[in-house]
């Protein structure tokens, strides 16, 4: 299995998952035009998606989403509460793609992956993170949340590979510039993953992950140095065994990171 982070970041999230038989997207917070541009740049095939996974309603993870599936001819696949707020920010389409509701906990079918939905925290209406298994890997996808759950922790471990959010740093979230208010919501249980809270969860698993992809980097609070220092220090040892990633937030065409082999 392979994992191309098209895109990550408050401007755009995007990803690209396949086996050779069968892609997955995983979200699509770009144009379409764009998406598709950055599927072929990093030796993709987008006639082997069968279909997009939403993790949640928000601009950048859905702005290119509908017109995506309709040009590929794959559907939607996001939980009730996505799809239905997804829906509502459509109004004025008149062709909507084909939409399936997932229910978190509950494993389904996709090309030639079984996905599960699981729970995650995030200020939207029924936000979740997905695990995609391929054979005998498991990739984990978990990039909007402000904590981490028990639950979130087990699937995680199960994992060959995650794609991690570490959105912030602390210490220049504190000084930067945002107002206050927009402070305590990244902060939030329902915010985002900061550089420390995503190195103590690297902290506590073990078992076969081998692979980590840090996402969803803030372009103003954080910077892929940070976040990798931050990760390679609660790794120690384990750096030793573990492929240990950032998807910039200045990703483009001309600078794809090379495609990740789980």
């Amino acid at each position: 299995m392979e994992c191309t982070v098209l895109a990550s970041g408050s401007t755009g999230n995007c990803i690209y998952i396949s086996n050779g038989r069968s892609a997955l997207v995983v979200d699509a917070g770009l144009s379409k035009k764009e998406m598709l541009a950055r599927i072929g740049a990093s030796g993709g095939d987008p006639g082997l998606v069968d279909a997009i996974l939403l993790t949640h309603e928000h601009t950048d993870h859905v702005r290119g989403a509908d017109a995506l599936a309709r040009s590929l001819g794959c559907p939607l696949i996001g939980t009730g509460g996505t799809l239905t707020a997804f829906r509502s920010t459509r109004q004025a389409i008149k062709k909507i793609p084909e939409q399936i509701c997932c229910t978190k906990g509950v494993s389904f079918t996709a090309g030639d992956f079984e996905v599960t939905p699981f729970a995650v925290s995030h200020d939207a209406a029924e936000p979740c993170g997905y695990a995609v298994r391929s054979d005998d890997l498991l990739l984990s996808i978990m990039t909007d949340t402000g904590i981490i759950t028990t639950e979130m922790m087990e699937i995680l471990a199960q994992s060959d590979g995650i794609v991690l959010e570490s959105n912030h740093c602390p210490d220049m979230l504190s000084t930067g510039p945002y107002p206050e208010y927009l402070k305590r919501r990244i902060r939030s249980r329902t915010g985002h993953l900061s550089n420390t809270m995503a190195a103590d969860c690297l902290r506590e698993l073990n078992g076969s992950l081998h692979t980590v992809i840090l996402s969803h980097l803030s372009e103003v609070n954080n910077t892929p140095a940070r976040a990798f220092a931050s990760s390679q220090e609660a790794l120690g040892l384990d750096m030793s065994y573990i492929d240990l990633y950032v998807a910039s937030p200045d990703i483009d065409c001309s600078c794809l990171s090379q495609t990740i082999k789980i």
